[in-house]
């Protein structure tokens, strides 16, 4: 009986719905999702030798994988990249002269792909509770990083004809310590906010 309390991922735990307020729900939750990821990919900043800038990007996929859980997690991330592929400016470094499809297969498009992964496994380990604990959502935190790399650097070997080690030293090194912040900062914050929950319902 234990087990099925940590089934229950942030957004359900905070707004609780049913019926047509439940679809309702689920439509601001995703509109807010790719407001997040729009404004948190905007905050970016330009790292010489690589030409994949450093954003907060990964902090909105881990956290809102991890808030939403696996399924309205994945429709945020898909509504987020379709959008994109419209045209719409909602990339790091797409604008007005680059955007839409061909943004999305240069340099970033891989990192893009490991959105995709990244946000539902955070998803499914929120539903089996890592998010509750700071140990177990950091490793959570840490696999959803994995995923955006593995993609993120194979894409980079593919466009660039990179090695490997090429593509981990402009793809992946520079963003490392920014991404261990945002790791550490994202793997508090569930918890935190879990706990809030907790006290507010006592």
């Amino acid at each position: 009986m234990a087990t099925a309390t940590y089934d229950r991922v942030l957004t359900e735990e905070i707004w609780s719905a049913d019926g047509t307020q439940l679809w309702v729900k689920r439509a601001a939750l995703v509109i807010l999702g790719i407001v997040l990821m729009t404004v948190s990919a905007k905050i970016a900043v330009d790292i010489p030798y690589t030409p994949v800038p450093l954003t907060l990007g990964t902090f909105g996929v881990l956290t809102i994988g991890a808030a939403y859980g696996p399924r309205l997690g994945l429709a945020t991330i898909v509504g987020y990249l379709l959008i994109g592929a419209f045209g719409y400016d909602v990339f790091a470094g797409s604008n007005a002269e680059l955007n839409g499809t061909t943004y999305m297969m240069g340099s970033t498009g891989g990192y893009l792909v490991g959105y995709v992964l990244a946000i539902v496994a955070l998803g499914l380990a929120a539903r089996r509770g890592w998010d509750r604990n700071v140990l177990m959502m950091g490793v959570a935190m840490l696999i959803g990083t994995a995923l955006i790399y593995i993609p993120g650097v194979s894409w980079l070997m593919h466009l660039y004809d990179f090695t490997l080690a090429t593509a981990v030293t402009k793809g992946m090194v520079p963003f490392l310590i920014g991404d261990a912040i945002k790791l550490v900062l994202a793997a508090i914050l569930l918890p935190t906010l879990w706990k809030l929950v907790g006290k507010a319902r006592v």
